[in-house]
């Protein structure tokens, strides 16, 4: 029998929740916590050495009837247990697994309600897991909402000041999104039919039976030609269904032939837009971004680094995996106008970022900015920009991670934030001073780093692109300039010049063992994808080469 790994990965973390959340353990949850989350890493070193990257297709699938029910004269209805990893996906869980170990091992600070604290930690890690691994549109769905919960007590019940506030606009405008996307998955669900399960249903083949690409279109022509009775019909969310086009029911709202207009755009249209501004809400794109700096002020530093290393990916995966799949006409006729938005979301981000004297703020105003390139690549609709897309997403991961952590050292031994009270801490924090140094260099582009590689790629794939003009890429460049101009006035106020901290009683010790070992890993991480990119090109080049033949 075949070990489910990719189950093990998902319900690990739930287990150690359930653990934690009894409270016997209390004085162990930390240990616990680490505990579960290195098993996880282990799991995936595993997947790791056996992961085929010569081919496109997913690999460890796993698949169980979930929910199996009759709609009447509508047909059936079918929902899998659905789960698998592609060139895609598969980076995303390694810098999930990672991120999370190190959020939980900086996590000293929490004193109060550590058993509470881990278990929804834990959660909030299982549901990650979920979102990447999940094939099934559904099981997606199910698992991005209930990121909600963890993260919203995680910032409301150990966040700062204003953590009510925060807390409740996170949960308002993921809520949003997660309605729009379900709006999107109800239309689709109703509107394709799953060839394969009906042709089990009419048992044109048997549990088991290979079903080729001419068994799915002869069920096709079959339904076209009303040959099947609609009570036979199997409707399903597998995403394999959605992005073909042949599946899509004739007279159903989302065939393109279809008459229902609204507001000038078709039914196909208004889905698309319903995606992406649903996952570009969690990315986040300009205007809807306004939730993320007060998250990131008000969340503890663990939080903000699983947040920023994570959370936010979760957005462009939707893109990739869901939306451009499933409306490939529709993003590419939208095309110039999701890279003007990119374009929007770099520079709003950097200026807001070049005006901010709250280190946090400044961070997380970094991060809309450096997401922007995401969104600039995906738009462009060429392999280099997507592969930029891509690797944008893992770095990104790493590097904010970074940067939110190095605001946590310097908060925890002064509880300011505020980058006019520091000035001269070189002398003071050599080592500090150095990874800080590394993580500003590498997050504003600096060849050798991963920052440059992400970049490069989405604004060269702009460049090329014969979808979306070419000034967005130009304006996506002089981001990077103002990039520079935010990262290297911080660095020059706080570390360089006359030494000046403006509370005197304040006791600044350099790095701690525990520290550096977080730190120096994260940097050494984003040097070693900056020097070889390759290790994650290799991921993703298949997948990206099969994309672009299913979409042109």
């Amino acid at each position: 029998m075949t070990l489910p790994i990719l189950s093990l990965i998902i319900c690990i973390p739930l287990l150690a929740a359930l653990v934690l959340a009894s409270g016997k353990l209390k004085g162990y949850a930390q240990q616990i916590s680490l505990g579960a989350s290195l098993i996880q890493i282990g799991l995936l070193i595993k997947l790791a050495l056996g992961y085929q990257t010569s081919t496109a297709t997913f690999q460890w699938v796993e698949q169980h009837d979930w929910i199996h029910f009759s709609l009447g004269s509508l047909g059936q209805f079918v929902a899998k247990y659905h789960l698998g990893i592609d060139g895609l996906s598969f980076g995303l869980i390694i810098l999930t697994g990672i991120i999370s170990s190190i959020a939980i091992w900086n996590s000293d600070s929490i004193k109060e309600k550590t058993s509470s604290y881990f278990a929804l930690i834990m959660l909030l890690n299982a549901s990650l897991m979920g979102c990447f691994l999940a094939k099934d549109f559904l099981l997606f769905y199910l698992f991005f909402e209930f990121m909600l919960l963890p993260m919203y007590f995680l910032i409301g019940i150990w966040g700062g000041p204003r953590k009510e506030y925060a807390s409740i606009k996170f949960f308002i405008y993921t809520l949003a999104g997660s309605l729009f996307i379900l709006l999107a998955l109800l239309a689709l669900g109703t509107s394709y039919i799953d060839p394969y399960e009906t042709a089990l249903a009419i048992d044109f083949i048997q549990p088991g039976q290979a079903f080729s690409a001419e068994n799915a279109q002869m069920i096709q022509t079959a339904i076209a030609n009303g040959e099947i009775a609609s009570d036979k019909w199997v409707h399903s969310f597998d995403a394999a269904v959605f992005a073909d086009l042949k599946n899509c029911y004739y007279k159903s709202i989302l065939h393109p032939d279809s008459a229902w207009v609204l507001g000038n755009l078709s039914a196909r249209e208004w889905a698309f837009w319903l995606l992406f501004i649903g996952f570009g809400i969690k990315l986040p794109i300009v205007p809807f971004h306004t939730w993320l700096p007060d998250a990131h002020v008000e969340a503890p530093t663990p939080v903000s680094v699983l947040l920023a290393g994570v959370l936010l990916k979760i957005g462009a995966y939707g893109w990739l995996r869901f939306t451009l799949p499933f409306f490939p006409k529709e993003a590419l006729e939208f095309s110039n106008i999701l890279s003007g938005i990119g374009a929007i979301s770099i520079i709003y981000g950097a200026f807001n970022a070049l005006a901010m004297t709250d280190l946090k703020k400044l961070v997380a105003y970094s991060s809309i900015s450096h997401m922007g390139f995401v969104l600039l690549g995906i738009a462009s609709f060429t392999a280099e920009g997507w592969q930029g897309a891509i690797f944008q997403l893992i770095s990104h991961g790493v590097l904010s991670s970074l940067l939110f952590l190095l605001v946590g050292v310097i908060y925890d031994r002064t509880h300011d934030r505020s980058i006019q009270n520091y000035s001269g801490l070189a002398q003071i924090m050599p080592a500090y001073t150095f990874i800080t140094g590394l993580a500003f260099f590498a997050s504003l582009g600096l060849p050798g780093f991963s920052g440059f590689i992400g970049e490069f790629f989405s604004l060269m794939g702009s460049f090329n692109s014969q979808h979306s003009s070419a000034i967005w890429a130009i304006l996506g460049g002089l981001g990077i300039i103002l990039g520079a101009g935010y990262f290297l006035w911080t660095f020059q106020k706080m570390f360089l010049g006359k030494q000046y901290l403006k509370n005197s009683e304040w006791l600044l010790s350099d790095l701690t063992r525990k520290e550096k070992l977080s730190l120096y890993f994260l940097g050494i991480s984003s040097l070693l994808l900056g020097i070889f990119p390759s290790i994650i090109f290799n991921l993703t080049d298949n997948w990206v080469s099969h994309l672009i033949n299913q979409l042109f």
